[in-house]
């Protein structure tokens, strides 16, 4: 699905760990690895591809934060990360 990437591209946004700590206590919060571009992932949620979510998971490339992830971020409110919002997750990487 060429035009979901290309819509979720333009509503790619870079956003400050500070503005990103709401979804993180909602718990909705996807962490990608920088081996995996996050457009890929956000598409493969966004069409429910389950096999390649799962995959990913498997490997570790994508995971809810970790409590040292989030003890590092909170010090660095100004973080900034790359962010799509696919209901109800909020999938990011870091900058």
């Amino acid at each position: 699905m060429p035009e979901l990437k290309d819509r979720l591209k333009d509503e790619l946004a870079e956003i400050n760990w500070q503005d990103l700590l709401p979804h993180a206590k909602r718990d909705v919060v996807i962490v990608v690895k920088k081996e995996l571009n996050i457009l890929d992932v956000a598409t493969a949620i966004a069409q429910d591809n389950s096999i390649a979510v799962s995959n990913w998971i498997e490997q570790q490339l994508i995971s809810k934060p970790s409590s040292e992830q989030l003890t590092n971020w909170n010090g660095e409110p100004n973080k900034q990360f790359w962010t799509l919002i696919i209901q109800p997750f909020v999938v990011i990487q870091e900058i």
